[in-house]
């Protein structure tokens, strides 16, 4: 038998799934947190900085891998043929000479600004502003391809904001390289910038790259933007692959360190959300919704569909980003599952601080009941929530805790809740808040409908998708369409063996790994029409308070 490894980079950790590269069969897996991520740092919420530590991928790297085999049948690791990895992205760092993340140095080493900027990092807000103003300026509208708006979540606004904050890191730095395509670079053994694979996903969503325009933005406009990022476009790329490719075989190094064989075949990063959708069994149709902390969506459409077509305000669309030979689409909420954890941290604040400091029991019960406390809170939350009528569902709420990824970026807005009165209880605001985030799902559905992108079916992926019927029943229902939940409980880092498994030539084409290897569907949920009718009204007030809330509020 063969054997494929998906490794899948989420925001708070790594997991590694261990797979029949011949029925889809999943053998084990195994789940790390960043350790330096956990402890918080590098990291100041307060003003939107996320950065992480290029150890941390490592260390959690070498402990899923050896932690999955671990749990495989003897025999299994010799067969391992095929890796590929996802992650968040945009998530770029700046890098010497040697491809060399600037932190993996002596002197960089505890200096946020040399490590990975973690996608939902807000701290370029004013350059990508910048980007959009002189996008509209130039001749050639470069970010026309990335739904007419650049993101502060994005690659250049990213780089930009780096170079000019800290004199140190741009003296160093030599290059730039995503998350996604620094890892399978490196248990290759080849990270030097110019020579590195380069992700058609990560380079075409993110880093405004497109064919036609010989790969990236023209040098003129870079320096136009500043002249601190001249000369990086010549020691970055001008190709581009889709992630079926193989980008090498394991070094005799990895395969030690992490208990293969170095017959393994190393396949071209991608996005988490990306090859999800790939493990969901994503065809033209069919919208993918990757849902966790945040969520992405994506379609792929066929050449003849898309033709000419430029959809406004979404994250992009790629030829091969996805599927090689179909055009990919992507689209996103900046915040989802964290709407939910923020509210969690509000109501626990009495636990955290104040049971916490009890001496009424002893430390070992009070540590208990705490965990047990937090760990209940969204269900409990969920639960009651649930109960209440959509009739007496009278708080409206946005989701724009983390700005707006699409429609329309901006990162500038907040989320809002009104309607509260001295009634207004705890799972009323949290089903408020369940509400909000399935408005903006369909104000992202409503965009790819309008602008001629049919979709016939609604894929969910992720913890929330399998584990939370009340947020699932509330999406469908909004959205007025059945919604069917993928079995694949790592559906990224699943999507990530099918291409594992691709590169390794098991398989010819990304298609005839899914349908060798899907797993298929947990369960489906349908829309309820009565509820539908009253929250089609309700969207309307949601559109409303959001209109207002920008243009009046935080839009400034």
């Amino acid at each position: 038998m063969k054997y494929v490894i998906g490794l899948d980079y989420g925001s708070d950790s790594a997991r590694a799934v261990v797979v029949n590269a011949e029925t889809g069969e999943e053998l084990a897996s195994s789940v790390k947190y960043y350790p330096r991520w956990m402890e918080g740092k590098y990291c100041k919420p307060s003003v939107n900085q996320y950065r992480q530590h290029p150890q941390d991928y490592i260390d959690v790297l070498e402990h899923t891998v050896k932690d999955a085999l671990s749990k495989c049948p003897a025999g299994t690791a010799e067969n391992v043929v095929g890796v590929a990895f996802d992650t968040t992205g945009s998530t770029p760092a700046f890098t010497d000479k040697n491809g060399t993340p600037l932190a993996m140095l002596p002197e960089f080493a505890e200096n946020p600004n040399a490590m990975f900027v973690l996608w939902k990092d807000h701290t370029a807000i004013k350059e990508a502003n910048e980007i959009n103003e002189l996008a509209t300026k130039w001749d050639t509208d470069y970010t026309a391809y990335e739904g007419g708006i650049y993101s502060s979540e994005w690659f250049w606004a990213k780089a930009l904001h780096v170079l000019r904050a800290d004199e140190k890191v741009r003296d160093a730095a030599y290059s730039i390289i995503e998350h996604c395509d620094w890892l399978p670079a490196l248990i290759v053994g080849n990270t030097k910038p110019e020579q590195v694979y380069r992700s058609r996903c990560a380079s075409g969503h993110k880093a405004m790259w497109l064919e036609q325009w010989d790969g990236l933005p023209s040098e003129e406009f870079l320096t136009a933007l500043d002249p601190v990022l001249a000369g990086f476009r010549d020691r970055l790329y001008k190709e581009t692959c889709p992630s079926d490719k193989k980008v090498g075989m394991i070094t005799e190094e990895w395969a030690k360190r992490l208990g293969l064989t170095t017959n393994v075949a190393v396949a071209v990063g991608a996005f988490d959300a990306h090859m999800g959708a790939v493990g969901a069994e994503v065809k033209p149709g069919a919208l993918v919704r990757i849902i966790g902390t945040s969520t992405c969506d994506i379609m792929v459409s066929s050449y003849e569909e898309m033709g000419d077509k430029l959809i406004p305000g979404i994250c992009g669309q790629v030829d091969g980003s996805v599927i090689p030979g179909m055009v990919g689409l992507e689209a996103g909420q900046s915040a989802f599952g964290d709407v939910y954890a923020w509210f969690k941290k509000v109501v626990a604040w009495p636990i955290e601080n104040i049971l916490a400091k009890t001496t009424l029991i002893d430390e070992k019960t009070k540590q208990k009941l705490i965990a047990e406390s937090l760990d209940q809170i969204i269900p409990a939350l969920s639960e009651e929530a649930a109960k209440v009528p959509v009739s007496e569902s009278t708080i409206l709420a946005t989701d724009w805790m983390n700005g707006r990824r699409t429609p329309d970026a901006n990162q500038m807005v907040k989320g809002t809740i009104t309607g509260l009165n001295l009634g207004s209880s705890a799972p009323l605001i949290f089903r408020a808040l369940v509400e909000a985030t399935a408005y903006g799902s369909k104000a992202i559905v409503d965009r790819f409908i309008e602008n001629g992108v049919e979709i016939k079916e609604i894929i969910g992926i992720g913890g929330i998708a399998l584990k939370s019927p009340f947020v699932m029943q509330t999406l469908s229902d909004v959205l007025n369409m059945p919604i069917k939940v993928a079995r694949a409980e790592q559906a990224c880092a699943f999507g990530a063996s099918m291409f594992a498994a691709v590169a390794a030539g098991v398989y010819a084409k990304v298609e005839d790994a899914q349908t060798a290897m899907g797993m298929g569907f947990a369960q489906e949920y349908y829309p309820n029409a009565e509820n539908h009718k009253i929250y089609s009204e309700l969207y309307k007030n949601y559109q409303a308070i959001g209109k207002f809330t920008e243009e009046n509020l935080f839009n400034k």
